[in-house]
C-alpha cells in the first residue's frame, strides 16, 4: 500500500532541516578545518624536528671522522681489507698458474707421445718405401752401418753390445747360439737397434736371446760376412792355416775385423763348453750358415722359428726355402715368399740335417778352423782378446 505522509510530518521535517541541519553542517565544516590546520602544523613541527636531529647526527659523525684516531682506524680497516683482497687475488692467481702449469705439462706429455708415435710411423713408412730406413742396422750392408757409426772400431755396435753382454754374464748359459730364443724378445730388440744402433740391451735379458740377436743380425746382411767373391776360396782353405790367413786378408777391412771379432767371441764361448754345452764344432754348425753362403741363397736357420718340419724328413726331400732376415721375424701364420730356392752346386759338399736345413760341411770346417786356430790366423796387433 502506498505510504501516506501527513501534512504535519512534512512541515516538521522542513522545519528541522531549515533550522538545525544547516547549523550543524556549518559547525562540522568549521571543526574539520580547525583539525586539518592543527594536523598540518603538527606535521611541519615533526619534520623540522626530524631534520634537526638528522643534521645533528651527521654533524657528530662527521666530527668523529675528522678526529685523528678515528681517521687512523678507518685507514687501518681499509688497508686490512685491501690486504685481504690482495691475498685472495694472489692465491687465485697462483692456483690458476698451477693449473696452467699442470695443463701445460700434460699437453707436453701428450705432444711428446704423439711425436714419438709419428716418428715410429714415419720410420715404418720409410722402410716400406725404400726397403730399409736411414737408421736401420738390420738388412743394411755392414760397411754402411759402420760408416754411420763414425767409430774408430769398424764393428757394428749391435754385435759389440751382444758380445760384451755375453762375456760379462752369459758364457755359462746352455745352448748359446743354438737355442732359438724368445721370438717376441728378438723382434723387440731388432726394432730397438733399428731406431738406435747404440742402444743398451735391457737389464736381465736372457743371454740366449742376445746370442740369437747376433745371429739374426749376421743373417740379415745383404751379402755374407765372408763375401760372395771369396766363397769358394774360403771353403777350400779350411785345411791350411796359412792359406786361410792369406785369403782372409783380401776381405774388406770391416768384414775382416768383424769376422775376427765374432770368431774371438766363439772361441771364448767354446772355452766354457763344459757349462754351456757348446764346443767349437757345435758353434760352427750354428754360425757357418750365417756367415758363409753362396750368392743367391740366404741363410734359413730360423725357419724352424715359424714352422716345425715333420719328423719324417729325409735326404730326398725338396730343397728348403730361402728366407730373408725380415722373413725370419715374420709373425706366425704369415705367408712367406717361396719363389726362390737355394741353388746347389753339384760338386758342393752339402747335406740336409734332421730338421731339413742345408748343411755345408766345408763351411762348418772353415768356422771350426777359425775358432780353434783363431790366434794363428788373425795375427794383427788389434785382434780381440777376451779376459
Amino acid at each position: 500500500m502506498p505510504s501516506v505522509t501527513s501534512p504535519q510530518l512534512h512541515e516538521k521535517a522542513s522545519g528541522f532541516f531549515s533550522s538545525s541541519a544547516g547549523v550543524k553542517l556549518k559547525e562540522a565544516r568549521q571543526s574539520a578545518g580547525t583539525f586539518v590546520g592543527e594536523v598540518t602544523k603538527d606535521a611541519k613541527d615533526n619534520l623540522t624536528d626530524v631534520a634537526e636531529r638528522v643534521g645533528l647526527v651527521v654533524k657528530s659523525r662527521w666530527a668523529l671522522l675528522q678526529q685523528p684516531s678515528t681517521r687512523r682506524a678507518v685507514q687501518e680497516r681499509l688497508i686490512c681489507a685491501a690486504a685481504s683482497t690482495g691475498t685472495l687475488l694472489r692465491k687465485g692467481v697462483t692456483e690458476t698458474k698451477g693449473k696452467v702449469v699442470v695443463g701445460k705439462t700434460k699437453v707436453e706429455e701428450v705432444a711428446k707421445k704423439t711425436a714419438q708415435r709419428s716418428k715410429t710411423l714415419l720410420t715404418d713408412i720409410e722402410r716400406w718405401q725404400k726397403g730399409v730406413a736411414s737408421t736401420d742396422v738390420f738388412g743394411v750392408p755392414i760397411e754402411v752401418t759402420v760408416q754411420r757409426q763414425q767409430s774408430s772400431r769398424p764393428i757394428p755396435y749391435v754385435l759389440v753390445k751382444c758380445a760384451d753382454y755375453l762375456i760379462l754374464s752369459g758364457l755359462n748359459s746352455p745352448d748359446l747360439f743354438k737355442s732359438e730364443g724368445d721370438k717376441k724378445v728378438i723382434q723387440h730388440l731388432v726394432s730397438v737397434y733399428n731406431q738406435d744402433s747404440n742402444a743398451l740391451l735391457p737389464e736381465g735379458v736372457n743371454p740366449v736371446d742376445v746370442a740369437a740377436l747376433a745371429k739374426c743380425y749376421l743373417a740379415s746382411l745383404p751379402e755374407p760376412l765372408t763375401t760372395s767373391e771369396l766363397y769358394n776360396e774360403i771353403r777350400g782353405a779350411h785345411s791350411s792355416i796359412h792359406a786361410m790367413r792369406n785369403i782372409l786378408k783380401r776381405l774388406p777391412s770391416v768384414n775382416y775385423t768383424t769376422l775376427e771379432f765374432i770368431t774371438a767371441l766363439l772361441l771364448r764361448v767354446s772355452q766354457k763348453s763344459l757349462l754351456n754345452k757348446m764346443d767349437a764344432r757345435s758353434l760352427a754348425m750354428e754360425i757357418a750358415p750365417v756367415i758363409i753362403w753362396q750368392k743367391g741363397g740366404k741363410p734359413e736357420f730360423y725357419r724352424k722359428y715359424w714352422s716345425q718340419p715333420s719328423k719324417g724328413s729325409s735326404k730326398n726331400m725338396d730343397p728348403p726355402l730361402s728366407y730373408s732376415a725380415w722373413d725370419m721375424l715374420a709373425e706366425e701364420g704369415e705367408a712367406i715368399d717361396a719363389s726362390s730356392l737355394i741353388p746347389l752346386d753339384d760338386g758342393m759338399t752339402t747335406d740336409f740335417g734332421a730338421d731339413g736345413m742345408t748343411i755345408d760341411f766345408d763351411a762348418i770346417e772353415v768356422v771350426v778352423c777359425l775358432i780353434e786356430h783363431h790366434n794363428a790366423i788373425f795375427t794383427d796387433a788389434n785382434e780381440t782378446v777376451w779376459r
